[in-house]
């Protein structure tokens, strides 16, 4: 594959690295540089990657995030008990037009799915969502899409659905390969009731901010059936990124932290992105500890997705009015999962079961009677 698009990490960033101490991550990383050219890729899990792509942004940018400060910050970071390789790429530059910057990432994205690398892109704006969604668009099966953020990104106030949105170009793409979409972290006054009730009607999923800064772990399952995360920073209060924009709302940093290491921990997790970063010493620093954690995530991920849980894991049969439930505890992780019918739309017959990730509170919950919503969403969504 053509790199050319790709431009080398800094010299002075090197420079100071090379002042830094050898346990750092900077002295380990596989690095993009002038003079050595692009580093060897083999056994590299994680590779990070800048964009400054902002010019389809629905908000004005002043200030472009400084990737080289990040990158100082990153470098200067402390690994843990790691066995994970990373890499960081360069920076994309901006191509002529967006699209020609959208078809370098949806090119990169396809190389790093092809060699079970994922790319990890740090600034530009929330729409380059849309070229990574276009790079799974060749595979055969459906991929989810989580969205960190404090507003859904359907459409301008009076449009239901934006040019301005990448998440309608998503949802009205053809091929379309999104089986589900979901919310983290919404703030109901940004949003238009319209939009609210369009998720209900597609059986997309949201979660209000105050219902995960309350329990973030909440967060986990549905991380854990994720395939492409993207971040918005603007979810968090403006002043936890030392922001001048009035978001007095948000998560704080350690919860993001929180959300990052859950988000390595998912098995399916094969891209992902932060994006509209102020530009703002704080952020240089939070967003080098968001990769820090992730990796960690990444570090003790226990490969139980998607039905090897099967293989060690407790059943349970919870008999319900119209459905019985089944539902998995695996005895490596903890975790639980649910079993989902999936119905042919050609036949209208039941194919076979898919595991669905939930929590022990969701099998308490079917135990009462109670349907867990995410199963009965997905079990929806299948019928759709």
């Amino acid at each position: 594959m053509d790199f050319d698009f790709l431009q080398p990490v800094d010299d002075s960033v090197l420079a100071h690295t090379l002042l830094m101490p050898e346990q750092v991550l900077g002295r380990s990383l596989r690095i993009h540089t002038q003079k050595n050219g692009f580093p060897e890729l083999e056994d590299v899990k994680i590779a990070i990657i800048g964009i400054e792509e902002t010019r389809n942004s629905f908000y004005d940018f002043h200030d472009t995030f400084d990737l080289d400060a990040f990158r100082l910050e990153f470098y200067g970071l402390y690994p843990g008990d790691w066995d994970v390789t990373i890499a960081d790429l360069g920076t994309i530059t901006n191509g002529a037009s967006v699209e020609d910057t959208y078809f370098a990432v949806q090119q990169l994205v396809d190389f790093t799915y092809k060699n079970s690398i994922i790319p990890f892109f740090i600034g530009g704006s929330q729409d380059v969502t849309l070229p990574m969604y276009r790079a799974y668009s060749n595979l055969d099966s459906y991929i989810n899409i989580t969205s960190v953020d404090n507003r859904f990104d359907f459409g301008e106030p009076g449009q239901l659905i934006s040019s301005k949105s990448y998440m309608s170009k998503i949802i009205m793409e053809a091929p379309n390969r999104l089986f589900n979409f979901c919310n983290l972290g919404y703030q109901t006054f940004y949003n238009a009731q319209e939009e609210l009730d369009l998720l209900d009607r597609l059986f997309f999923e949201s979660y209000r901010l105050g219902n995960l800064v309350s329990d973030i772990s909440k967060v986990e399952p549905v991380l854990r059936d994720t395939d492409l995360l993207s971040i918005d920073l603007k979810s968090m209060k403006s002043s936890e990124t030392g922001s001048k924009s009035t978001y007095p709302n948000g998560f704080d940093a350690l919860q993001m932290c929180a959300i990052a290491r859950y988000a390595g921990l998912s098995d399916r997790i094969s891209s992902l992105g932060v994006f509209e970063i102020p530009n703002k010493p704080l952020s240089h620093a939070l967003v080098a500890q968001l990769v820090w954690y992730f990796t960690e995530g990444v570090r003790f991920r226990v490969n139980e997705y998607p039905f090897s849980v099967k293989s060690d894991c407790d059943c349970y049969h919870v008999p319900m009015e119209n459905e019985n439930l089944t539902f998995y505890k695996s005895n490596i992780s903890g975790r639980w999962w649910v079993e989902v019918p999936r119905v042919s739309k050609a036949s209208n017959k039941k194919d076979e079961n898919t595991l669905l990730p939930c929590t022990h509170q969701d099998y308490l919950d079917a135990c009462n009677q109670i349907t867990p919503e995410r199963w009965w969403k997905s079990f929806r969504r299948s019928l759709i």
